[in-house]
């Protein structure tokens, strides 16, 4: 369906993510990648949600003066809030491990923004979801960043992995936002850009 209405439109998904370039896949969603490096450094006073719409923002800007009258380019970006404080990827094995022991027991809420982006106008939306862990040991722990090596993932999980399948205990909002894109809010937007 949204095929149709995206048959004069060129798709670019500006993310090297395996899982988002699935969700597109399974949206039935043609669309070609081109990821370009960006500097993830956000202003120290933004939190929560404005981080991530700057970020997504940011990876836009290195594609701003290349984007065609049928192209809409899509950037993203996720990170984990906990207790004030934003999660992004960690770089070590005992950065994410630290990472899972403060989630531990806890609550935490996990924001993507999705920039939209055509050669007119730029379009921002952002998700929310609170994810619980259970109390988790320090065994399960070191198991999982040991095997799973989670150093490209927020908050130094993944959802859908063996720490999600054993720790999770609750969710509230969008599963597919914590896997990494909230593919309910790509769907609606795209429909109405296909309109314009």
């Amino acid at each position: 369906m949204l095929k149709d209405f995206l048959k004069d439109k060129e798709i670019i998904l500006a993310s090297g993510s395996p899982r988002r370039q699935q969700f597109f896949r399974e949206l039935n969603i043609p669309f070609t990648t081109d990821v370009r490096p960006v500097k993830e450094v956000y202003p120290p006073s933004l939190e929560n949600e404005e981080i991530t719409d700057f970020l997504a923002e940011l990876k836009a800007e290195a594609f701003q003066k290349e984007i065609k009258l049928n192209q809409i380019l899509i950037t993203s970006d996720t990170i984990v809030c906990h207790k004030g404080k934003a999660l992004g990827k960690p770089e070590t094995p005992e950065e994410a491990k630290a990472m899972l022991s403060s989630l531990s027991g806890h609550s935490h809420e996990v924001i993507t923004s999705v920039c939209f982006t055509t050669s007119k106008i730029k379009r921002t939306l952002n998700a929310k979801t609170r994810v619980s862990f259970k109390e988790l040991t320090r065994d399960e722990i070191d198991y999982y960043v040991d095997n799973f090596k989670p150093f490209d993932k927020a908050g130094g999980y993944a959802i859908q992995e063996w720490i999600g399948l054993i720790g999770i205990t609750n969710i509230e909002g969008s599963y597919f936002n914590v896997v990494g894109l909230p593919t309910h809010l790509v769907y609606d937007a795209l429909l109405d850009m296909g309109r314009l």
